[in-house]
């Protein structure tokens, strides 16, 4: 048996008219409509519930050998003075 809880709402007259159009496009009364919406929003999933974060790495399981993950500016530092020193030679 199902119990039906009734209770009153009140909405801007902008939205109350586009909740009786949107009902009326559908062919639903203003009560099907808004107890079909709101139940297909509480069906949703939470969309703040995100994954969980996973790094997708290339190839192997640790980094090159003398890369200090605490200092990633380092790396760029490496790569200038590799590309500019030889650029000089």
């Amino acid at each position: 048996m199902m119990c039906i809880m009734r209770i009153t709402i009140s909405l801007e007259d902008q939205l109350g008219k586009q909740v009786r159009q949107a009902a009326a496009a559908l062919g639903l009364s203003v009560r099907a409509f808004i107890t079909q919406t709101l139940d297909d929003a509480l069906k949703r999933h939470d969309p703040s519930e995100q994954p969980p974060f996973r790094s997708i790495t290339m190839g192997g399981v640790h980094p090159r050998p003398g890369v200090d993950l605490d200092r990633p500016r380092a790396l760029d530092v490496q790569d200038d003075e590799a590309r500019f020193v030889s650029a000089r030679q």
